[in-house]
């Protein structure tokens, strides 16, 4: 049986907390929107943390959803896991569902957390899982390891590499990016902005983004860099389930502009997988999820309040 106990505020008017698992680790999670709201299970990108959140706080509280962004096993405050699987992952989005008292949840997923996204639509039967929703997500092993390489931009296509061939050099990398988030986060937000179009630099400069980005991305290395290691290894390499098994609606959404992840990604996916809903968003980059939060968190919360 899971656990659930309040740890602390991120910031603003969220509320953190810790949630225990059945086998007694700790999932930290960052909450905002309205607590008496239907139950939206957020999986940050990388590198970043539980701190996402902030950045759908508004769209969450106009569309009354409880939005609760989980960090990932060895990120931000929640306990390391060795033996990581999208299998596992499922299991403990169930198990804060559970401590948080609800038995009807949705889950959705930026980036790198579109994938874990995925995941939980291909495992938590729709009974309880009854909305999901990726965002540009790094679908980069569904289909093999590593599967469309030579469409990846080259910080991706550097790590995929790494991450499959020398995990010394991948772990390295990673290490490199931490020290720059958390100790130099001028340098790491102007790195950013040299790697994205004028569609992502401006959602970047609106009034509280860069920070609560920032913040979310300094927030992944608090252990280090072992957890988001372990997370994007699993992202590049061949998934242990099958999109093209996925019958039930999946919302994809994606920015025809994406600098960082490639729109032939998950074009490729929403072809393949039969339950895709496919919302491309013509001229938007890879911050899609923050400019159009408002109408992806409408079509969250439409789903969750049927009965």
């Amino acid at each position: 049986m899971a656990t659930s106990s309040r740890n602390g505020a991120s910031g603003g008017d969220s509320t953190c907390r810790i949630v225990r698992t059945s086998d007694g680790r700790a999932l930290a999670c960052c909450e905002v929107g309205n607590p008496s709201g239907p139950l939206l299970l957020h999986n940050h990108g990388g590198p970043s943390s539980r701190l996402e959140a902030m950045l759908f706080a508004e769209a969450a509280r106009r569309h009354a959803l409880r939005f609760v962004c989980v960090d990932r096993p060895g990120i931000g405050r929640s306990d390391p896991q060795h033996d990581r699987t999208y299998e596992g992952w499922a299991r403990d989005l169930v198990a804060v569902a559970d401590a948080l008292g609800h038995e009807r949840f949705g889950v959705s997923g930026w980036s790198e957390g579109g994938p874990w996204a995925l995941a939980a639509a291909a495992y938590i039967p729709p009974s309880r899982l009854v909305h999901v929703t990726s965002v540009a997500g790094g679908s980069y092993g569904a289909f093999g390891d590593n599967w469309a390489a030579d469409r990846l931009s080259k910080a991706d296509r550097l790590g995929g590499f790494l991450a499959l061939h020398f995990e010394p050099g991948f772990k390295l990398m990673y290490a490199t990016l931490g020290l720059a988030a958390e100790r130099f986060g001028a340098s790491y937000m102007k790195s950013l902005e040299k790697s994205v179009g004028d569609y992502d630099r401006a959602v970047l400069q609106r009034p509280g983004v860069e920070s609560a980005f920032l913040a979310a991305s300094a927030e992944c290395f608090a252990q280090g860099s072992e957890g988001l290691v372990r997370d994007a290894e699993l992202l590049y390499r061949h998934w242990a389930f099958n999109v093209a098994a996925i019958a039930r609606p999946v919302h994809l959404w994606q920015g025809s502009a994406d600098m960082l992840v490639e729109p032939f990604i998950n074009e490729t996916i929403a072809t393949r997988m039969p339950g895709a809903v496919w919302h491309p968003v013509n001229g938007a980059g890879h911050f899609v999820a923050v400019a159009e939060a408002d109408a992806i968190l409408a079509v969250a919360a439409r789903e969750l309040a049927v009965p």
